[in-house]
């Protein structure tokens, strides 16, 4: 079986950025990072949740951060560079663990939890929490 390498795969991220990823995930709590474009996306008035939550990796506290960045992207960049998905950290607040998933979003709240609901079922894992960036507002499912 021979697999066929996509020009814009396997790019390198720049040891900046995901140094840069790490801080204001640690600063913030979390962040959207569009590897196309190597740019950190501003608050959206949308609902974030990650599209295929079988690939979130929820990380304890204690982890080397920008070595579980580089896996992560490593493992999920054909993933990470579909057009409607982009890196989204979080920080737990109730158990300060690392979530890093292929983020994806929906503007209408209602339809943005169908939408999580759905894929949690079709992957077999649950997700936590949906959010708006613009909003600054968690909804836990």
């Amino acid at each position: 079986m021979h697999r066929i390498k996509l020009p814009q795969q396997n790019r390198d991220i720049p040891e900046n950025d995901l140094q840069e990823i790490a801080t204001r995930t640690l600063i913030y709590g979390g962040v959207a990072f569009k590897l196309d474009t190597c740019q950190f996306l501003p608050p959206m008035d949308v609902w974030a949740f990650p599209k295929y939550p079988s690939r979130t990796a929820i990380l304890p506290s204690n982890i080397d951060l920008v070595e579980a960045l580089r896996g992560f992207i490593s493992t999920n960049e054909q993933f990470l560079r579909e057009p409607d998905c982009w890196l989204g950290t979080w920080i737990n607040p109730q158990t300060r663990e690392f979530y890093l998933d292929v983020t994806t979003s929906c503007k209408d709240l209602d339809e943005a939890k169908k939408m999580a609901i759905e894929a949690s079922r079709r992957e077999g894992r649950k997700i936590v929490a949906i959010y708006n960036s613009k909003r600054k507002l968690t909804v836990y499912l």
